[in-house]
């Protein structure tokens, strides 16, 4: 079902976008531009990206740890493969 949503939304954002014209998605990327362009938002990306890159470790030893301890408490079904959640 969630495909024929998703076919359904696509095909409803081509219409409407094609309705609106060149002008009008010119005028979007335009905005977009300029709000990516802003310093303040390039400031916060930068800061996230340095937050993911000082959390990466950390995170990467939590998934090793679960990856683990999932593997070692035998936690798959009976056939050997992981359970569905």
């Amino acid at each position: 079902m969630s495909k024929i949503v998703t076919l359904a939304a696509g095909a409803a954002g081509y219409v409407l976008g094609a309705k609106a014209g060149r002008g009008r998605y010119d005028q979007i990327a335009a905005n977009a531009q300029r709000f990516w362009s802003n310093p303040r938002v390039q400031k916060t990306a930068n800061d996230a990206k340095e937050k993911a890159r000082e959390k990466a470790p950390e995170m990467s030893a939590k998934v090793d740890d679960v990856v683990s301890s999932g593997s070692e408490s035998g936690s798959g079904s009976a056939n050997g493969s992981p359970s569905q959640l």
